[in-house]
This record gives C-alpha cells, sequence and structure tokens, in this order.
C-alpha cells in the first residue's frame, strides 16, 4: 500500500488511530452535539483541506467532481468552490435529484448554485460519458463511510467509466464502493490514485485489498478541537 502522507498545512496535531464506521459517527455527533460545532462548518473545513491536496497534486485541466445527495456530495460542492478559487475548470455532475439532496449538503449545493459552478443532473450513462470525455481529474464524492454494499444505478455507471478513464481519480473520504471497516471493494469500486480522508484513517485501509482503490491517502484535519480528539482517542485507547 502506498505511504501515507499527512497533509502539512492542515495536519491533526495528535497522530490519530484508523477509525471505524461507528467511531467516524461518533466523533461527529460529539463535536456537533457537545461542542456546538454545526455540521456545515466541519463540511466547510473538509473541502477547503481536500480542495487544497488536490490543487497541489492534480493536473491542470478540467475537473468533473462527481456529487451524491449526502455529506460527502456535500463536501464535493464545498471542493468545487475551493477549485474554482484556484482558477481550475470545475464541473459538478450531480447522481442525484435536487430533491435528494439533504441537510448541509443542500446547503453548499445553493451556494454552488449562486455561484455559477457549472452543475448538470446526470440522467443517464451516456451523459456521464460525454462529461468525462475531456476530463483530466475526476473527484469522488459520491458515498461516504456509512454505505454498504454495493453502489447501483448512475454510481455503478458513474464509477464504471471514471474507473476506466485515463483522468486522474481522486476519492472524497474514502473510494465509494469500499468498506470502511473491512476494506473490501464492492463491483464496482472507485480507483483512487489519491484519498482525501477526514480526522484519521479509516480501519479498512489497511484491510483485504483495499490498497487497490485508496491510492495515497491523506489525512484532513477538519478543525475538530484538540480536546475533543484528545479525549476521543485516549479514552478508546484505555479501554484496550
Amino acid at each position: 500500500m502506498p505511504e501515507t502522507e499527512q497533509h502539512r498545512s492542515r495536519s491533526c496535531k495528535l497522530k490519530l488511530p484508523p477509525l471505524n464506521r461507528e467511531q467516524v459517527r461518533s466523533v461527529d455527533r460529539i463535536a456537533i452535539d457537545e461542542y456546538q460545532i454545526q455540521g456545515v462548518v466541519l463540511m466547510e473545513n473538509a473541502g477547503c483541506g481536500a480542495a487544497d491536496v488536490i490543487n497541489l497534486h492534480a493536473p491542470h485541466g478540467k475537473t468533473v467532481i462527481f456529487c451524491g445527495g449526502g455529506n460527502n456530495g456535500g463536501d464535493g460542492y464545498v471542493i468545487a468552490r475551493h477549485l474554482q478559487r484556484y482558477n481550475r475548470s470545475v464541473k459538478i455532475l450531480s447522481l442525484v435529484d435536487e430533491t435528494k439532496i439533504t441537510g448541509d449538503a443542500f446547503i453548499n449545493y445553493q451556494i454552488a448554485v449562486k455561484a455559477d459552478i457549472p452543475h448538470h443532473f446526470i440522467e443517464t450513462p451516456q451523459q456521464i460519458s460525454d462529461h468525462l470525455s475531456d476530463a483530466q481529474v475526476i473527484i469522488d464524492a459520491m458515498l461516504g463511510t456509512g454505505t454498504k454494499g454495493s453502489p447501483r444505478g448512475l454510481f455503478c455507471d458513474a464509477i464504471h467509466q471514471a474507473n476506466a478513464s485515463p483522468a486522474m481519480r481522486f476519492a472524497i473520504d474514502l473510494p465509494t464502493g469500499l468498506d470502511c471497516d473491512t476494506g473490501i471493494g464492492a463491483t464496482p469500486t472507485f480507483r483512487a490514485d489519491h484519498t482525501t480522508t477526514f480526522v484519521a484513517e479509516k480501519i479498512g485501509f489497511k484491510k483485504n485489498n483495499a490498497d487497490e482503490y485508496v491510492g495515497v491517502v491523506h489525512v484532513i484535519d477538519i478543525g475538530l478541537p484538540q480536546k475533543l480528539l484528545n479525549h476521543f482517542f485516549v479514552s478508546r485507547d484505555s479501554r484496550g
């Protein structure tokens, strides 16, 4: 497996052990419920940090971002805005209709629309093919750590076509189709050259065949208080 890279400009002060699916949910819940950090703030920090990594490693050229309707897709909308600020050519391909974009993701979808970032709702595999024909960078912001099982419908089509493209591929938090806990890739699973993951690596990244999908892993600091990180991880380690 390629060596993990800690992103220097937004690196965590604490070297954190890998997280499983439930621990990811727990960290987010504690940040929001106990520390009063709004989810949209965490999403902004995550997307901004991921955009920094992508800008550092991606070739210049047309960038396509596949977005789902949940938080992973919301990260994609934030990334699009920040990549545009780096003077990159970006367009967003939404794999769900507007009614299925929810929560903080919907806030960032609205910002992207008002900012006139090119955005398309995808309805057919042919539309995916048309948009990828000249892409040099593909970003997977489709499905996040909470997803289990094989991607279906347009998500399946997008993964197949992205994997067949010569473009450089980036996964956000983890490649769509990869199980966060087991590291087993579904059929299909997005094959990333780079994965920007948040807070800490995911426990599945070093299991089974995960190294075929994650590429180089960059751990992004999303602005969680050090007190929260110390309490969560020290308490966790003390339980053995």
